[in-house]
């Protein structure tokens, strides 16, 4: 008798090529070639230990096969292959599979459905385009600009890159990303595997019908790509793949409601959203509140542009950990401060929440999400979950 198995498998539209998944499997079941991240069936064990690290649930996927994909199958997917029809000689697939699914299910209860729950995209957002070009199709890119967002005096020194893609059609959305490859090679002499960082520009350019994108990267003390993105200087090349991503973006619906909570960098979307919003809807009034947390103003990326947005058009929620004499602020504490207007947000189906940042605030924001929708008669875990189906609940961290 044939006999079925549950085949652990990766989604190449939702997978952003981040790597995590990869460098946090024991057993090395999980490797990449300059297309997709794939996992071998004949080492993977299902110990779900790439679960929860996956900043998008593309890992989140299985498949009941009689026979496994290789890796040749999966490194030429697009995009994931529909359920096959078993034959009646392969048994039970639910007997098979139900001890996988109930491992499954723990873990995402654990993770209180947070970035390790596969997300739908926005019903209204529009199509993306995905892997483009891959790692085996970078294009060259030139460098516009180099802008340090940071007080000089600031702990952080973050970047505003602006890179000009020319004459290549590289179509990308608000809330996807691309990757950058930092030359050179690791200490076991392998080239260095690309980096992801977010787009911080519409999809029409840092300025209207401008070919360009921009992106927001902080320069971290032993960061092998940050360093080199943040030299570079005017005129520079490098190489860029993408775009990634296919879940994280705006929704089209003017009508839509926005609850963005993000920290440091992870402000780089919001940006997009933001700038996206005020060219095609400049009139729109209380659709967009932003919940952003840094060390200090000094160190809070576009300070002093975003405090030049009317306030009708986005309400700005700013939060300081470090600010002399002043109590730590943070993103959750920010939203419980702003709890009344938050909690009616909730009860609305045109709302959308989105987080991007630290892994580190996830608790805390759900924490606070779920005292708000409490005290206002509400249930937190039924609201995420109905706006994660729905395409209405989304959550990057690193």
């Amino acid at each position: 008798m044939t006999h079925a198995i549950k085949q652990h498998l990766i989604d190449p539209e939702l997978c952003i090529r981040c790597y995590t998944c990869e460098e946090i499997c024991p057993i090395d079941a999980i490797t990449h070639d300059d297309e997709n991240v794939v996992i071998d069936a004949s080492i993977c064990d299902n110990c779900m230990d790439c679960i929860l690290p996956c900043p998008t649930g593309s890992i989140d996927n299985w498949r009941v096969v009689e026979k496994p994909y290789s890796l040749d199958d999966q490194y030429g997917w697009m995009e994931l292959p529909e359920q096959q029809e078993l034959s009646q000689q392969s048994g039970d697939p639910d007997t098979v599979i139900e001890a996988i699914d109930d491992a499954i299910e723990a873990l995402l209860a654990e993770a209180h459905q947070g970035a390790g729950g596969k997300a739908t995209a926005p019903a209204s957002a529009s199509k993306p385009t995905v892997n483009l070009f891959p790692l085996s199709k970078p294009i060259d890119v030139t460098v516009q600009g180099n802008f340090r967002l940071t007080s000089p005096n600031a702990d952080a020194d973050v970047r505003h890159i602006i890179l000009n893609i020319g004459e290549t059609h590289f179509p990308v959305l608000e809330g996807q990303t691309i990757g950058i490859t930092p030359p050179g090679t690791d200490a076991n002499g392998k080239p260095h595997t690309a980096r992801l960082y977010s787009v911080s520009s519409p999809r029409d350019g840092e300025r209207p019908n401008t070919n360009n994108l921009s992106l927001t990267v902080k320069r971290e003390d032993q960061g092998v790509c940050s360093n080199f993105i943040c030299d570079l200087a005017k005129g520079d090349t490098v190489k860029m793949t993408g775009p990634f991503g296919s879940t994280f973006l705006l929704p089209g619906d003017p009508q839509a409601k926005l609850i963005m909570i993000c920290t440091g960098t992870g402000s780089a979307p919001f940006r997009a959203f933001t700038m996206q919003r005020q060219r095609t809807i400049p009139d729109a009034k209380g659709s967009m509140h932003l919940f952003f947390g840094a060390r200090t103003p000094d160190s809070l990326p576009y300070f002093g542009p975003l405090n030049k947005i009317p306030d009708a058009f986005m309400q700005k929620h700013f939060a300081f950990s470090r600010v002399e004499g002043e109590p730590k602020k943070y993103v959750q504490d920010k939203l419980l401060e702003a709890g009344e207007a938050i909690a009616k947000l909730l009860a609305e189906p045109t709302t959308h929440i989105y987080v991007c940042g630290l892994k580190a605030m996830e608790n805390g924001v759900e924490d606070a999400f779920a005292k708000i929708a409490g005290d206002s008669g509400q249930n937190w875990a039924e609201i995420r979950d109905t706006m994660r189906d729905t395409g209405r609940f989304h959550v990057e961290t690193y």
